[in-house]
């Protein structure tokens, strides 16, 4: 029997709407409810204790709304408050770093693999333990792990400046040492990174392989509705609503880009502070 229940996803703002557009693509017949907690963002110059009530708060607003899978298209949250979420949601939770990780293990060919993300994910070291992590279960050894911090690169993706002489200078300086490292796959370690992806393939040349883990994250989501068989199979038009912390106008005009022409739209504003949860 079809499950109509939405999904429920949810950041620190707008970068999980790359997650999410993702998974309209591998699964379009599911709705979908969205939250960005833009008023407390960003994420990851807070505490790990901060981050874990923040995103505790962000689960039961989620909850509330009846979702049946919670996605935590967060970096930093899923660094740090995934193991307390599925602890508590009583649904499905799906977390952005493991899937990357899975790929980007499965992808390399030479066991060098980079990884690109902001200074607070690269400074967890999340996603290089995520990698040798993988590899380890794998049963892949000598795995050699590149990082380096692209700071800029969030404001070039939400100014909407995705393929122009700055970003490409940019990349380019961010990018040469992973380059001459002789990395053959390359982890975007960051939710706003894909929408750079035809500049970073450029700077990295071919035979590089990008890996976005929103994309690797929505192939996980379809997976567990199926192994929990909860999936809407449904001819229903799904529904796609909005939720943000912030202003909701402002919200809308930055969002737009990263989902495409007109949305998303009718979003509305809830602050998940009401929300009393212990740590």
């Amino acid at each position: 029997m079809a499950d109509t229940r939405p999904i429920g996803v949810f950041d620190s703002g707008i970068g999980g709407l790359t997650v999410l557009r993702e998974i309209w693509k591998v699964l379009p017949n599911e709705s979908t409810i969205y939250f960005g907690d833009n008023s407390r963002a960003p994420y990851g110059n807070k505490a790990s204790s901060t981050v874990i009530r923040y995103s505790l708060q962000n689960m039961e607003f989620l909850k509330s709304r009846d979702v049946k899978m919670i996605v935590i298209a967060c970096n930093t949250a899923s660094a740090y408050a995934y193991e307390a979420l599925k602890d508590r949601a009583n649904v499905p939770v799906v977390e952005v770093v493991t899937p990357g990780a899975e790929v980007a293990i499965r992808a390399t060919k030479n066991g060098k693999i980079g990884i690109i993300g902001t200074k607070a994910t690269i400074s967890t070291g999340v996603y290089k333990k995520a990698v040798e992590q993988s590899a380890l279960k794998h049963g892949i050894k000598n795995i050699e792990i590149f990082q380096n911090t692209c700071p800029l690169f969030v404001s070039l993706a939400e100014e909407g400046w995705w393929d122009n002489e700055v970003t490409r200078l940019t990349a380019k300086e961010y990018l040469t040492p992973l380059k001459e490292a002789g990395i053959d796959t390359l982890v975007m370690a960051c939710t706003h990174y894909p929408l750079l992806a035809k500049v970073i393939g450029e700077i990295m040349g071919e035979g590089i392989t990008l890996v976005n883990t929103g994309e690797a994250a929505a192939s996980v989501v379809k997976s567990v509705l199926e192994e929990n068989d909860i999936a809407a199979t449904g001819t229903d038009e799904p529904k796609k609503e909005f939720f943000t912390s912030d202003d909701t106008a402002m919200f809308e005009s930055i969002a737009t880009p990263f989902l495409g022409e007109g949305l998303p739209s009718g979003t509305q504003k809830f602050i998940t502070d009401v929300y009393k949860v212990e740590i």
